[in-house]
């Protein structure tokens, strides 16, 4: 039998969101959001984005998810989805990332590319945007979820602004040109033991048809991606839950290695 919702509500659900980053973690929002609702996730993610933009927030980039298959067929989809970074989400490589500002973390590794082009074609190739590239690095990705025990469906995570968090991202960024990003291997290590193995291969089969693909919705929304813009291309390898007092370090291939340590507040 049908799950019987009420009509969504954007900005109802909009503030839900926003209140669990304070609250806590809240129920999956299968009461009011269907599970496959692309249109109205997307429209609670905006709707937030537009939130913390009039209270001084900067957004810097963007961020994709769901790059894995394996991901998309647990979710029940066949595409990736996006969310928002912005400025205050970053932190220093080697810096700290301190517990209170977190509900229920993980990390993963990725590439990072940092554009020096717009891109505000719908229709831009992979050689389109691989000319956009100005650099690259290895970063990490510290996901949360607002949405407790990360029960999501599709429209949970986006609307959650794409369970996105926090950000690290390597200082010694290097040019495309040259770089193997569909073979290089990463490791990211937790208290210096292996904890996630990948490779680039696994982001979308290639860290270039993620950002493709995302340069090209954007575009399509009428919201290009803009010189200066950060694109975290998604997951290399599984995500490590993080406990207080894990330093994590990631390392890329060709790329080098990225860090910081997860922390009580003193």
């Amino acid at each position: 039998m049908p799950i019987e919702r009420a009509p969504t509500n954007i900005e109802q659900l909009a503030l839900r969101l926003r209140s669990a980053y304070l609250a806590g973690p809240i129920p999956p929002m299968r009461d009011a959001l269907a599970p496959d609702d692309a249109s109205a996730s997307y429209a609670i993610q905006m709707a937030n984005t537009a939130h913390w933009v009039g209270a001084g927030r900067r957004i810097v980039g963007r961020k994709v998810g769901l790059t894995a298959t394996a991901v998309q067929v647990q979710l029940g989809v066949d595409q990736p989805d996006y969310g928002v970074l912005f400025d205050d989400m970053a932190i220093p490589d080697g810096g700290d990332l301190l517990a209170s500002r977190v509900l229920q973390p993980k990390a993963e590794a990725e590439i990072a590319f940092i554009l020096g082009a717009d891109l505000n074609d719908p229709g831009v190739t992979r050689d389109g945007v691989a000319a956009a590239v100005a650099r690259v690095a290895a970063a990490i990705e510290i996901v949360d979820s607002r949405i407790a025990d990360w029960k999501i469906t599709f429209a949970d995570t986006v609307a959650d602004n794409g369970s996105s968090a926090f950000f690290v991202v390597s200082g010694d960024a290097k040019p495309l040109d040259g770089l193997d990003l569909w073979s290089c291997g990463m490791v990211m290590q937790v208290n210096g033991a292996t904890a996630s193995l990948g490779a680039g291969a696994a982001c979308l089969g290639h860290p270039l048809n993620a950002a493709t693909w995302l340069a090209q919705t954007l575009a399509a929304r009428g919201e290009p991606l803009r010189a200066g813009d950060l694109i975290l291309t998604g997951a290399l390898g599984p995500m490590v839950a993080l406990r207080t007092g894990d330093r994590v370090e990631a390392t890329i291939g060709g790329l080098g290695s990225v860090g910081f340590t997860f922390r009580e507040d003193r």
